[in-house]
């Protein structure tokens, strides 16, 4: 009886050839070897259905911000025309969705709401994106000096962070706006309305940027002190290396992590301010389209005109759905530890 014999794989000159010594695994290993764990995550990321999905609502939003003028040229109307001749003695609209007006329209004014929705979503996300740019900026760059300096320009900082924290936000997001929109304005029963609605644009970010940058310093700071002491970062001060470049060459890169994970989640969290800020009278004012002064307006209507009220409430409910969930996921794909 012959004796089995295995069979090994051969390469081109005949010699054995081990499975995981082959040209393609090779290939494979030498690129994962390769990849960042930035470039990791992201295409842990990309493998996410429910990041990518969320995604593209956001990017669905953020296109109907965009594309706003447009979309209401198709329609054949504007956000701020008054139709009162399609309101009855009671201010209530007198058709539904029509050809002409796709969502119907306003009472009391008859603007039309297809028009007013697409802009509405300018202001919410024009605030939101900017106050996380704003508060990622200062949070990062605070952090980093207070983590890396150490001494009093710690203590300095660190002390500042607890201040921001301890003061009360909705009292402050309430009476800020005010304050800022007399000195912007004086008095603001003799101030034009673009002045006023520009006033309140700015103030409104200035308060949520001021309140918003601290938590966001206070991460990065606990991060530095820990990076602080590696070896990488001794051998950079043994070397003369600049502080600059030691704060923006050597740690930052290794702060991407957490400052991705922080703005993902903050963002939608700004949303969900603008309008309830908006909705309590200390946001955006008219003639600004917006989705907080649509619901602030909409209450009285909500049994008479539905559609009204839960346009702007359903759209802000699922961008802020599909942004807290797709913050998750990038949490989850920066940190595989937390992975669900």
């Amino acid at each position: 009886m012959e004796p089995l014999i295995e069979e090994a794989a051969l390469d081109r000159t005949g010699a054995p050839l081990d499975a995981m010594t082959t040209p393609t695994g090779e290939a494979k290993k030498v690129e994962t070897r390769r990849k960042s764990p930035t470039q990791i995550a992201l295409a842990r990321l990309r493998k996410d259905r429910i990041a990518m999905v969320c995604l593209g609502i956001f990017l669905f939003f953020v296109a109907i911000a965009v594309f706003a003028p447009l979309l209401a040229k198709i329609e054949g109307q504007d956000p701020t025309t008054l139709h009162q001749d399609l309101l009855d003695q009671y201010g209530l609209p007198t058709i539904s969705a029509t050809s002409d007006h796709w969502f119907g329209i306003e009472p009391r004014l008859g603007r039309d709401l297809f028009a007013r929705f697409v802009y509405g979503a300018r202001p919410s996300l024009i605030v939101a994106i900017s106050v996380t740019a704003l508060t990622g900026l200062i949070g990062v760059v605070m952090g980093l000096l207070a983590g890396f300096m150490g001494g009093w320009v710690d203590r300095i900082i660190s002390w500042v962070i607890d201040f921001v924290l301890s003061l009360p936000y909705l009292l402050f997001a309430i009476a800020v706006p005010a304050v800022l929109l007399t000195l912007f304005v004086g008095d603001a029963t003799e101030a034009g309305t673009s002045e006023v609605t520009k006033a309140r644009f700015a103030s409104l970010i200035l308060v949520l940027t001021f309140f918003g940058w601290a938590s966001l310093a206070r991460l990065i700071r606990g991060e530095v002190l820990s990076l602080r002491e590696r070896e990488f970062i001794a051998a950079a001060k043994v070397l003369g290396v600049p502080t600059r470049k030691v704060l923006f060459k050597e740690l930052l890169p290794n702060l991407v992590a957490p400052i991705i994970i922080s703005t993902s989640l903050a963002l939608p969290t700004y949303i969900v301010a603008e309008a309830g800020l908006t909705f309590l009278g200390v946001g955006l004012v008219e003639p600004t389209p917006s989705w907080g002064l649509t619901i602030a307006y909409a209450t009285t209507y909500y049994r008479a005109d539905p559609l009204y009220l839960w346009l702007p409430v359903l759209a802000i409910s699922i961008l802020v759905l599909a942004l807290s969930l797709l913050g998750d996921s990038i949490r989850d794909a920066f940190d595989p530890r937390t992975r669900r």
